[in-house]
Protein backbone atom coordinates (compact mmCIF):
# COMPACT_ATOMS: atom_id res chain seq x y z
CA UNK A 1 0.00 0.00 0.00
CA UNK A 2 2.84 2.52 0.73
CA UNK A 3 1.90 6.19 1.57
CA UNK A 4 -1.53 7.23 0.94
CA UNK A 5 -2.39 11.03 1.17
CA UNK A 6 -6.85 11.35 1.96
CA UNK A 7 -7.53 15.38 2.02
CA UNK A 8 -10.84 17.22 0.65
CA UNK A 9 -13.78 19.11 2.01
CA UNK A 10 -15.87 16.00 2.08
CA UNK A 11 -15.99 14.65 5.48
CA UNK A 12 -18.42 11.80 4.94
CA UNK A 13 -16.18 10.38 2.07
CA UNK A 14 -13.21 11.12 3.26
CA UNK A 15 -14.17 9.30 6.76
CA UNK A 16 -15.49 6.36 4.50
CA UNK A 17 -12.28 6.03 2.73
CA UNK A 18 -10.82 6.02 5.88
CA UNK A 19 -12.45 3.50 7.29
CA UNK A 20 -11.97 0.99 4.88
CA UNK A 21 -8.48 1.30 4.55
CA UNK A 22 -7.82 0.43 8.02
CA UNK A 23 -10.59 -2.07 8.28
CA UNK A 24 -8.96 -4.22 5.85
CA UNK A 25 -5.78 -3.98 7.32
CA UNK A 26 -6.53 -4.50 11.00
CA UNK A 27 -8.42 -7.98 9.54
CA UNK A 28 -5.15 -8.93 8.06
CA UNK A 29 -2.89 -7.73 10.65
CA UNK A 30 -4.51 -6.99 13.94
CA UNK A 31 -5.03 -3.89 16.15
CA UNK A 32 -1.92 -3.79 17.86
CA UNK A 33 -0.55 -3.19 13.78
CA UNK A 34 -1.97 0.16 14.00
CA UNK A 35 -0.82 2.91 15.03
CA UNK A 36 -3.22 6.68 15.34
CA UNK A 37 -0.97 9.78 15.37
CA UNK A 38 -1.89 13.23 15.94
CA UNK A 39 1.02 15.57 14.34
CA UNK A 40 0.55 18.63 16.60
CA UNK A 41 0.38 16.67 19.68
CA UNK A 42 3.71 15.07 19.11
CA UNK A 43 7.31 15.80 18.52
CA UNK A 44 9.27 15.22 15.88
CA UNK A 45 11.15 12.21 17.30
CA UNK A 46 8.44 10.35 18.47
CA UNK A 47 6.61 10.94 14.44
CA UNK A 48 9.91 9.77 13.17
CA UNK A 49 10.07 6.76 15.84
CA UNK A 50 6.94 5.44 14.43
CA UNK A 51 7.48 5.67 11.07
CA UNK A 52 10.79 4.37 11.06
CA UNK A 53 10.42 1.37 13.61
CA UNK A 54 9.92 -1.95 12.75
CA UNK A 55 6.44 -3.54 13.28
CA UNK A 56 5.67 -5.79 16.95
CA UNK A 57 4.25 -8.92 16.16
CA UNK A 58 3.01 -8.86 12.77
CA UNK A 59 4.38 -8.89 9.18
CA UNK A 60 3.47 -5.11 8.60
CA UNK A 61 2.37 -1.68 10.36
CA UNK A 62 0.11 1.26 9.65
CA UNK A 63 0.91 4.61 10.91
CA UNK A 64 -2.64 6.96 10.78
CA UNK A 65 -1.03 10.21 10.90
CA UNK A 66 -3.58 13.26 11.10
CA UNK A 67 -3.15 17.11 10.20
CA UNK A 68 0.75 16.83 9.32
CA UNK A 69 0.53 20.32 8.13
CA UNK A 70 0.33 21.46 11.96
CA UNK A 71 3.60 20.06 12.51
CA UNK A 72 6.06 22.55 10.86
CA UNK A 73 9.07 20.08 11.70
CA UNK A 74 7.80 17.62 9.58
CA UNK A 75 6.59 19.39 7.51
CA UNK A 76 9.65 20.80 6.40
CA UNK A 77 11.78 17.61 6.28
CA UNK A 78 8.64 15.33 5.05
CA UNK A 79 10.70 14.36 1.66
CA UNK A 80 13.22 12.89 3.68
CA UNK A 81 11.73 11.01 6.33
CA UNK A 82 9.04 9.35 3.69
CA UNK A 83 12.36 8.28 1.70
CA UNK A 84 13.66 6.17 5.16
CA UNK A 85 10.01 4.35 5.49
CA UNK A 86 10.59 0.82 5.26
CA UNK A 87 8.55 -1.76 3.52
CA UNK A 88 7.15 -3.28 6.37
CA UNK A 89 5.62 0.50 6.98
CA UNK A 90 2.24 1.80 5.63
CA UNK A 91 1.68 5.36 6.21
CA UNK A 92 -2.40 6.99 6.05
CA UNK A 93 -1.91 10.88 6.01
CA UNK A 94 -5.09 12.53 6.79
CA UNK A 95 -5.46 16.40 6.65
CA UNK A 96 -9.08 17.89 5.53
CA UNK A 97 -7.45 20.96 4.13
CA UNK A 98 -4.00 21.61 2.84
CA UNK A 99 -2.18 24.98 2.12
CA UNK A 100 -1.58 24.06 -1.77
CA UNK A 101 0.81 26.26 -1.99
CA UNK A 102 2.86 24.21 0.61
CA UNK A 103 5.91 22.16 -0.58
CA UNK A 104 4.29 19.59 1.97
CA UNK A 105 1.35 19.47 -0.23
CA UNK A 106 3.39 19.60 -3.85
CA UNK A 107 5.52 16.71 -2.32
CA UNK A 108 2.20 14.25 -0.94
CA UNK A 109 0.52 15.33 -4.39
CA UNK A 110 3.41 14.47 -6.74
CA UNK A 111 4.81 11.26 -4.46
CA UNK A 112 2.06 9.03 -2.60
CA UNK A 113 -1.59 7.64 -3.65
CA UNK A 114 -3.24 11.18 -3.51
CA UNK A 115 -7.07 10.87 -2.60
CA UNK A 116 -9.10 14.33 -2.72
CA UNK A 117 -12.33 13.72 -1.71
CA UNK A 118 -14.25 17.24 -2.79
CA UNK A 119 -18.27 17.78 -2.15
CA UNK A 120 -20.89 16.64 -4.89
CA UNK A 121 -22.69 19.02 -6.60
CA UNK A 122 -26.31 18.43 -6.20
CA UNK A 123 -26.36 15.36 -9.62
CA UNK A 124 -23.92 13.87 -8.23
CA UNK A 125 -25.40 13.93 -4.40
CA UNK A 126 -29.13 13.15 -5.99
CA UNK A 127 -27.58 9.71 -8.03
CA UNK A 128 -25.63 9.13 -4.49
CA UNK A 129 -28.51 9.12 -2.63
CA UNK A 130 -30.16 6.62 -4.94
CA UNK A 131 -27.54 4.41 -4.88
CA UNK A 132 -27.17 4.92 -0.90
CA UNK A 133 -30.88 3.89 -0.68
CA UNK A 134 -30.58 1.21 -2.42
CA UNK A 135 -27.29 -0.59 -0.59
CA UNK A 136 -29.77 0.12 2.72
CA UNK A 137 -32.49 -2.46 0.52
CA UNK A 138 -34.96 0.68 -0.48
CA UNK A 139 -35.84 2.44 -3.25
CA UNK A 140 -35.59 6.14 -4.15
CA UNK A 141 -36.56 7.71 -7.29
CA UNK A 142 -34.07 10.81 -8.44
CA UNK A 143 -36.74 13.49 -8.29
CA UNK A 144 -37.54 12.11 -4.57
CA UNK A 145 -33.81 12.45 -3.66
CA UNK A 146 -33.39 15.76 -4.97
CA UNK A 147 -36.52 16.90 -3.04
CA UNK A 148 -34.51 15.45 -0.03
CA UNK A 149 -31.45 17.15 -0.47
CA UNK A 150 -33.80 20.81 -0.78
CA UNK A 151 -35.18 19.68 2.44
CA UNK A 152 -32.51 18.60 4.86
CA UNK A 153 -28.91 19.82 2.66
CA UNK A 154 -25.96 18.99 1.68
CA UNK A 155 -24.10 17.29 4.22
CA UNK A 156 -23.95 13.86 3.21
CA UNK A 157 -23.31 12.27 7.19
CA UNK A 158 -27.28 13.68 7.38
CA UNK A 159 -28.58 12.81 4.41
CA UNK A 160 -27.26 8.94 4.80
CA UNK A 161 -28.86 9.35 9.16
CA UNK A 162 -32.21 10.29 6.77
CA UNK A 163 -31.79 7.48 4.04
CA UNK A 164 -31.29 4.91 7.27
CA UNK A 165 -34.54 6.03 9.05
CA UNK A 166 -36.42 6.37 5.92
CA UNK A 167 -35.66 2.95 4.54
CA UNK A 168 -36.44 1.77 7.86
CA UNK A 169 -39.83 3.45 7.90
CA UNK A 170 -40.28 1.66 4.51
CA UNK A 171 -38.29 0.81 1.53
CA UNK A 172 -40.00 2.46 -0.91
CA UNK A 173 -39.07 5.87 0.22
CA UNK A 174 -41.73 8.14 -1.40
CA UNK A 175 -42.49 12.21 -1.10
CA UNK A 176 -44.82 12.03 1.89
CA UNK A 177 -42.48 9.69 3.87
CA UNK A 178 -39.96 12.12 3.16
CA UNK A 179 -42.37 15.33 4.15
CA UNK A 180 -43.75 13.21 7.07
CA UNK A 181 -40.13 12.34 8.62
CA UNK A 182 -37.78 14.91 7.48
CA UNK A 183 -37.76 18.46 8.54
CA UNK A 184 -36.70 21.33 6.45
CA UNK A 185 -33.88 23.10 7.10
CA UNK A 186 -33.55 26.82 7.88
CA UNK A 187 -31.21 27.76 5.22
CA UNK A 188 -33.80 26.02 2.53
CA UNK A 189 -36.70 27.24 3.58
CA UNK A 190 -34.99 31.06 3.12
CA UNK A 191 -33.72 30.12 -0.60
CA UNK A 192 -37.34 29.17 -0.93
CA UNK A 193 -38.83 32.59 0.81
CA UNK A 194 -36.49 34.68 -1.36
CA UNK A 195 -37.77 32.73 -4.23
CA UNK A 196 -41.38 33.34 -3.49
CA UNK A 197 -41.03 37.14 -3.06
CA UNK A 198 -38.66 37.74 -5.92
CA UNK A 199 -41.26 35.89 -8.14
CA UNK A 200 -43.85 37.93 -6.88
CA UNK A 201 -45.63 35.63 -4.61
CA UNK A 202 -45.95 37.50 -1.37
CA UNK A 203 -48.79 35.43 0.26
CA UNK A 204 -46.64 32.30 -0.22
CA UNK A 205 -42.97 33.91 1.20
CA UNK A 206 -45.09 35.27 4.46
CA UNK A 207 -46.34 31.85 4.54
CA UNK A 208 -42.74 30.52 4.61
CA UNK A 209 -41.59 33.37 7.07
CA UNK A 210 -44.15 32.08 9.74
CA UNK A 211 -43.05 28.49 9.54
CA UNK A 212 -39.69 29.82 10.38
CA UNK A 213 -40.72 32.01 13.29
CA UNK A 214 -42.62 28.27 14.58
CA UNK A 215 -39.37 26.54 14.00
CA UNK A 216 -38.04 28.99 16.50
CA UNK A 217 -35.98 30.97 14.17
CA UNK A 218 -35.56 34.42 15.41
CA UNK A 219 -35.52 37.29 13.20
CA UNK A 220 -32.06 38.56 13.94
CA UNK A 221 -30.98 34.96 12.10
CA UNK A 222 -33.55 35.20 9.27
CA UNK A 223 -31.94 38.62 8.10
CA UNK A 224 -28.36 36.76 8.25
CA UNK A 225 -29.76 34.11 6.08
CA UNK A 226 -31.47 36.62 4.24
CA UNK A 227 -28.30 38.53 3.51
CA UNK A 228 -26.15 35.55 2.90
CA UNK A 229 -29.09 34.92 0.16
CA UNK A 230 -28.73 37.24 -1.17
CA UNK A 231 -25.01 37.87 -1.13
CA UNK A 232 -25.04 34.56 -3.16
CA UNK A 233 -27.42 36.25 -5.96
CA UNK A 234 -25.51 39.68 -5.84
CA UNK A 235 -22.20 37.28 -6.94
CA UNK A 236 -24.48 35.28 -9.21
CA UNK A 237 -25.98 38.39 -11.29
CA UNK A 238 -22.29 39.96 -11.20
CA UNK A 239 -21.06 36.76 -12.29
CA UNK A 240 -22.29 37.29 -16.20
CA UNK A 241 -21.77 34.22 -18.45
CA UNK A 242 -18.91 32.95 -16.56
CA UNK A 243 -19.78 29.16 -15.92
CA UNK A 244 -20.81 27.14 -12.72
CA UNK A 245 -17.35 26.06 -12.45
CA UNK A 246 -15.62 29.40 -12.51
CA UNK A 247 -18.55 30.80 -10.28
CA UNK A 248 -17.26 28.23 -8.09
CA UNK A 249 -13.78 28.64 -8.29
CA UNK A 250 -13.37 32.47 -7.80
CA UNK A 251 -16.42 32.80 -4.94
CA UNK A 252 -15.73 29.47 -2.83
CA UNK A 253 -19.27 28.79 -3.13
CA UNK A 254 -20.45 25.12 -3.21
CA UNK A 255 -21.53 23.93 -6.39
CA UNK A 256 -25.12 23.17 -5.41
CA UNK A 257 -25.50 26.51 -3.82
CA UNK A 258 -25.20 27.78 -7.37
CA UNK A 259 -27.13 25.65 -9.00
CA UNK A 260 -29.76 25.88 -6.35
CA UNK A 261 -29.53 30.16 -7.49
CA UNK A 262 -28.72 30.21 -10.52
CA UNK A 263 -32.08 30.11 -12.40
CA UNK A 264 -33.38 32.91 -9.74
CA UNK A 265 -30.32 35.00 -10.44
CA UNK A 266 -30.94 35.10 -13.92
CA UNK A 267 -34.62 37.24 -13.27
CA UNK A 268 -32.99 39.32 -11.43
CA UNK A 269 -31.11 42.77 -12.19
CA UNK A 270 -28.60 44.19 -9.99
CA UNK A 271 -31.14 47.65 -9.40
CA UNK A 272 -33.38 45.29 -7.85
CA UNK A 273 -30.93 43.10 -5.87
CA UNK A 274 -28.92 46.62 -4.81
CA UNK A 275 -32.27 48.02 -3.13
CA UNK A 276 -33.02 44.77 -1.53
CA UNK A 277 -29.93 44.82 0.35
CA UNK A 278 -30.15 48.75 1.15
CA UNK A 279 -33.48 47.68 2.92
CA UNK A 280 -32.14 44.49 4.67
CA UNK A 281 -29.28 46.62 5.80
CA UNK A 282 -31.83 49.21 6.91
CA UNK A 283 -33.90 46.39 9.10
CA UNK A 284 -30.35 45.26 10.72
CA UNK A 285 -29.43 48.74 11.95
CA UNK A 286 -32.71 49.92 13.48
CA UNK A 287 -32.55 46.92 15.22
CA UNK A 288 -29.58 47.50 17.08
CA UNK A 289 -30.30 51.42 17.53
CA UNK A 290 -34.16 51.35 18.23
CA UNK A 291 -36.78 49.23 19.79
CA UNK A 292 -38.78 47.92 16.88
CA UNK A 293 -41.05 45.19 15.99
CA UNK A 294 -38.39 43.12 14.07
CA UNK A 295 -41.76 40.60 12.71
CA UNK A 296 -43.44 43.40 11.56
CA UNK A 297 -40.63 44.90 9.53
CA UNK A 298 -39.13 41.99 7.78
CA UNK A 299 -42.92 41.03 6.73
CA UNK A 300 -42.92 44.32 4.94
CA UNK A 301 -39.46 43.76 3.69
CA UNK A 302 -40.93 40.47 2.10
CA UNK A 303 -43.68 42.51 0.87
CA UNK A 304 -41.44 44.83 -0.64
CA UNK A 305 -39.32 42.67 -2.19
CA UNK A 306 -42.44 41.04 -4.27
CA UNK A 307 -43.55 44.05 -5.25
Amino acid sequence: MGVITITGSNSFARQAALRELVNTFVAEQGDLALERLDADEHEFDQLHQALTSLPFLASKKMVLLRNPSANKQFADRAESLLSELPETTDLVIVEPKFDKRSSLYKHLQKTTDFREFEALDAPRLAGWLVERAKQAGATLSLADARLLIERVGTNQQGLANEIDKLSAYNPQITRTNIELLTDKTAQSTIFELVEAAFSGRPQRALELYEEQRQLKVEPIQIIAMFAWQLHVLALLVSAGSRSPSEIASASKLKPYTISKSQSLARTLGLARLRKAIDELVIIDRRSKRESINLDDALKLFIVNLAA
